[in-house]
């Protein structure tokens, strides 16, 4: 006989206190449940029940194995379940954590391809520069860019992005081009507001010293776009990813410098709760990604 089936028979009787309920919540007859227990207690070398002509009650060593065969039950569920689940239509709500800069220039504009092939999804996308906490703050997903930190997350990579010096025709010809680090010294930097280090650039040098360039410049600000912006307006040089300056310096707006200095790239995941990719409307959204930005950096956006 099925051993699964045996212990289920079993364990009904054990829940339900009889032989003839466990019958009829398993949809067979109680001679069959009658078989299927002492088929397992055949098995086992062991009496599992004792049976009286009032009731049915576990023996010692039945309720020690009922608790182990339960929990061998519920696993059983569950995984039936999750197949059920990976099976069904993606519907239900998505929060969305993205940065600022790689939400608006690339997450937005992917949204309605993903939309248009899942109907029934609706995404709430939250745009924020600081790393929010997913399962606190009630977060599906999140893109994170450089380093991971959080090891208790699950993560994919979608794509890389390369750091580069960058500033406006206009400027360099104004002011000189940049031929070492130390000449950033003498120039306007534009400042990224949200860095650890403040007004100060963290860049790595052609020997791998990791050096922190402080200047002045006219513009601080938390955002990446407006970075870029001021850099194609002549207002300083901007230390950018690929994925905010590449159409710039496609269409010779900007100009990449330092060419010699150690490209710094830095991954871009999708990170998520373990436990969670089995949902349908969070698998289909990472997938989704994943095939999106298939292709796209670390230079080439």
């Amino acid at each position: 006989m099925d051993r699964l089936t045996e212990m289920e028979a079993f364990a009904s009787v054990v829940d339900l206190g009889g032989f003839t309920d466990a019958a009829r919540k398993m949809g067979l007859s109680k001679s069959a449940i009658s078989k299927h227990v002492s088929s397992l207690e055949a098995r086992l070398g062991a009496r599992l029940l004792n049976r009286t002509t009032r009731r049915v009650s576990p023996t010692e060593i039945g309720l020690a194995y009922y608790d182990k065969a339960r929990q061998v039950l519920d696993d059983a569920g569950e995984a039936d379940a999750m197949v059920t689940s990976m099976q069904s239509t993606p519907r239900g709500s998505l929060r969305l954590s993205a940065t600022t800069d790689f939400g608006v220039n690339h997450i937005s504009k992917a949204l309605g391809a993903f939309l248009n092939r899942y109907p029934e999804i609706n995404v709430n996308m939250v745009l924020s520069n600081r790393n929010v906490d997913l399962l606190s703050e009630g977060f599906d997903l999140a893109i994170r860019i450089g380093e991971m930190q959080d090891s208790s997350l699950r993560a994919r990579k979608l794509a890389e992005t390369n750091m580069r010096v960058i500033g406006s025709p206009k400027y360099f010809q104004d002011n000189g081009i940049p031929k070492r680090i130390d000449d950033l010294a003498q120039h306007k930097l534009l400042h990224f507001s949200n860095q650890s280090s403040g007004n100060s650039w963290k860049i790595t040098s052609s020997t791998g010293e990791k050096r922190l360039i402080r200047a002045g410049g006219s513009l601080t600000v938390n955002d990446g776009q407006s970075l870029l912006q001021a850099a194609e307006a002549g207002l300083g040089i901007a230390y950018l990813p690929s994925f905010l300056y590449h159409d710039a310096v496609e269409d010779g707006r900007l100009k990449a410098v330092l060419p010699d200095l150690p490209v710094e790239q830095l991954g871009i995941h999708v990170v998520y709760p373990p436990g969670l990719y089995t949902q349908p409307k969070l698998r289909a959204f990472i997938d989704f990604l994943v095939e999106h930005f298939k292709g796209k950096g670390p230079e080439s956006w």
